[in-house]
């Protein structure tokens, strides 16, 4: 399980190096299998601002640069790239700087004209969309914010952490999560946990209960079952802080909603899911087994046939998701989602584990 040691400190006042923190780990058996200092590499990056660009005298493909470095003051850059603009702050690797892999960039001569630096890509710094927007555009990475200039561009983008690659052994479920691990960290530094704040307001003409159904059918397979509705809603993209941390988890950026269902399983260790309520027939939630030779086309576009062995979400009409597994793609969080149905629910471990290899499954056409 990857384990960045900037979150940890959310919950712990941790006062030890990440070295020492995975020797104290590995002391209350957790083995630290891998470990990636993420941006380590990264140097004398900054942002500024293109004040000026012209053709170059010497070739017909290079562009010459003059920015606004901050305290670095203005440099001539000569750049190959066609979506840089006067105007534009981009992030510039100075000379003697290091990208992140490991590359030196120094100043040199282009066609007979110095140049300063270089400009950055966002895989030049190691990152892509899911880091920051933009940042997997074939050219340079463009800052969509007014940033003061000269800041170095490892601390505007946090690409500054640890992350700990932590062996979860079967019997620590508990420990499947950012506070789970969290909690032995406190332990073993013998320091308070801070847990989160779980606190929340709610609209009382906004009643859950009053506008979804929800029956369960199967509470063999499903001991509880939690919904929240949640209305009026704008879909956007996720602010940086979340997609970071998503990001050097190992998973990519949807939009606010799905990210936030993925954010929470990763902090606390419970999985959710999110349906958009207008697709839900009757507004209307039933847990129970699934038909023999029932369908159901999930959210990577496969359609699996269903058995009774399989237990499932459904509406009032068909299937909307298989449970603890995956959502259906005719109940997905659109770009026009306003109202969203949350699940948190706990279902039985051996049916999910099993469940897939029971139904059969082949790709959409």
């Amino acid at each position: 399980m990857k384990v960045p040691f900037s979150w940890l400190k959310d919950y712990v006042d941790i006062d030890c190096t990440a070295e020492q923190l995975e020797e104290k780990l590995f002391s209350c058996g957790f083995e630290v299998e891998g470990k990636e200092i993420f941006g380590e590499k990264i140097d004398k990056i900054v942002s500024c601002k293109i004040i000026k660009i012209e053709k170059h005298p010497n070739a017909d493909k290079l562009s010459v640069c003059t920015v606004d470095a901050g305290e670095y003051g203005e440099l001539q850059i000569i750049t190959a790239a066609t979506n840089v603009f006067e105007g534009a702050i981009v992030p510039v690797a100075l000379d003697g700087s290091t990208l992140a892999s490991g590359d030196k960039i120094k100043k040199g001569n282009l066609r007979g004209l110095p140049s300063f630096g270089m400009f950055c890509s966002g895989e030049e710094l190691g990152i892509t969309d899911d880091w920051y927007d933009g940042a997997s555009v074939h050219g340079i990475l463009i800052f969509k914010e007014d940033l003061p200039l000269g800041k170095s561009v490892k601390e505007i983008l946090d690409l500054d952490d640890v992350i700990f690659d932590i062996n979860i052994t079967a019997n620590r479920p508990d420990c499947q999560s950012i506070l789970g691990i969290a909690r032995e960290v406190a332990a073993v530094l013998n320091k308070p946990l801070k847990e989160p704040d779980f606190s929340y307001k709610t609209d009382a003409k906004l009643s859950t209960v009053k506008k979804v159904k929800i029956e369960d059918k199967a509470f063999d397979l499903c001991q509880r079952y939690k919904g929240r509705l949640v209305e009026n809603i704008k879909i956007a993209e996720s602010p940086l802080w979340l997609k970071r941390r998503l990001f050097l988890m190992g998973l990519r950026s949807i939009n606010n909603i799905v990210d936030i269902t993925n954010y929470v399983l990763l902090e606390i260790g419970q999985p959710m899911h999110a349906f958009d309520l207008k697709d839900l027939k009757d507004n209307t939630i039933i847990i129970r087994r699934a038909e023999n030779g029932e369908k159901i086309t999930t959210l990577d576009e496969k359609e699996f046939s269903l058995n009774e062995n399989n237990l499932v979400i459904c509406d009032a009409a068909n299937p909307v998701a298989i449970a603890g597994v995956m959502g259906g793609l005719n109940s997905e969080i659109k770009s026009d989602t306003v109202s969203v149905l949350f699940e948190s629910a706990k279902f039985s471990r051996d049916n999910i584990r099993k469940k897939i290899g029971r139904a059969s499954c082949r790709e959409r056409v």
